[in-house]
């Protein structure tokens, strides 16, 4: 029975609700609607809709392909890439402009590639994803360098995360960056069984690493001059105009 009452309830408030929506309300815009149709003009209702676009609205899938005009062409006319002098000098809104610049370019120059994959045909001028790579790369560096410069003056500190350089139990030197612990160092046990040291008979081994790396590299400076001498003679022409 309380069931059946909560349901007729329930019922009844429908009713009302839906004789209150069906009354007419008057509108001010009504009328104005009605006087231009009267005297001829048509009004046409837009649906509220925004667009987003990172591109331009014309374009579409166009923009991951060559300009129409260098296709069957072997070679291509492109510029240097951007070096880091000229980054610099730009600021940081002309940097975020030309990063998706440069990499609209280069989704275009994959597509290329990748296409001239497909049809087994060398792709037409390839060495312009690797200068755009190069930018990209030097852009990158450009920003962490502004980034490093901003925090060592707002922390002081030039890296990301501080930390220092240590030894491991071999000798070797490596970055030991700083991270927060729940407990104090003395009473991790983890951070305990880590040893930033090493034992006085290592010294001689580290004497032998360092004898090995200064070898290694003199045997490859006399392996670079006996292969330039082998080439002077086999084009000796060349090695008179240097």
């Amino acid at each position: 029975m309380a069931v059946a009452g909560l349901c007729r309830r329930f019922s009844g408030v429908l009713h009302l609700k839906a004789a209150t929506w069906g009354t007419p309300v008057a509108s001010p815009w009504r009328a104005v609607f009605a006087d231009l149709h009267r005297n001829g003009w048509k009004v046409t209702l837009l649906p509220p809709c925004a667009l987003f676009h990172a591109s331009l609205s014309r374009h579409g899938l166009e923009e991951f392909f060559d300009d129409p005009k260098n296709w069957g062409k072997p070679k291509v006319k492109s510029g240097d890439s951007w070096t880091v002098e000229q980054l610099r000098g730009k600021s940081s809104e002309d940097l975020h402009k030309l990063w998706y610049v440069l990499l609209k370019e280069r989704n275009m120059l994959l597509t290329l590639e990748q296409e001239a994959k497909r049809q087994t045909v060398p792709m037409p001028s390839p060495e312009r994803l690797d200068k755009v790579k190069e930018s990209m790369e030097r852009m990158d560096l450009v920003i962490k360098e502004r980034e490093d410069a901003l925090r060592l003056l707002q922390t002081g500190q030039e890296k990301e995360r501080p930390g220092e350089w240590r030894h491991d139990f071999l000798g070797r030197i490596f970055w030991y960056t700083f991270r927060e612990w729940p407990i104090p160092w003395y009473m991790n046990t983890r951070h305990k069984k880590k040893r930033f040291y090493y034992l006085q008979n290592v010294k001689p081994f580290l004497r032998l690493k360092l004898e090995k790396y200064l070898h290694r590299q003199v045997r490859k400076r006399e392996l670079e001059k006996k292969k330039w001498e082998v080439l002077q003679q086999k084009f000796p022409h060349l090695a008179a105009k240097s």
